[in-house]
């Protein structure tokens, strides 16, 4: 918790295909040494294919997926008479979408598919069925949680 003010929220612009936000801060954190253009261009491709494989909306379906992906609950450290407990705390909205962008792209980063739209794409479609590594690291964030459920009166 800062002691002066409150950290100020940056305002992004939309992408330039879709006019969307949340895809703009997609591509911004898939984005390597500033290539935006690069990122934009792994981004629209992957939600072509995907586009290609399901026929519907891939922005709508981009979405679904981020939202299908933002966890519920996680565990903070919370350090109470010299022990340290695990304690379940509510994620907020913009936490939970920053994480599920953030595992998006990192179980995409991992897949073995030849290029980076396909892997992203891979994993998108992934999502959708169920399955794939973001899914994954949340279940076992909430796994962690309930597993933690009896320290959660340290939360405070």
């Amino acid at each position: 918790m800062p002691r002066r003010r409150a950290a100020t929220q940056r305002q992004i612009n939309p992408d330039a295909k879709f006019g969307n936000e949340i895809l703009a801060k997609f591509i911004n954190c898939l984005m390597e040494r500033g290539k935006k253009s690069a990122a934009e261009a792994i981004v629209y491709g992957a939600l072509d294919i995907v586009h290609k494989n399901t026929k519907r909306d891939p922005l709508e379906v981009f979405l679904e997926v981020i939202e299908t992906a933002i966890p519920s609950v996680e565990v903070r450290s919370r350090r109470v008479g010299g022990a340290t407990y695990q304690v379940p705390v509510e994620v907020r909205r913009v936490r939970g979408l920053a994480l599920s962008i953030r595992w998006i792209i990192q179980a995409a980063r991992k897949r073995h598919e030849k290029t980076m739209e396909e892997r992203l794409a891979a994993e998108i479609m992934e999502i959708l069925n169920g399955r794939g590594g973001a899914l994954k690291e949340k279940e076992t964030k909430e796994k962690m949680a309930a597993a933690n459920k009896a320290f959660s009166h340290f939360r405070w």
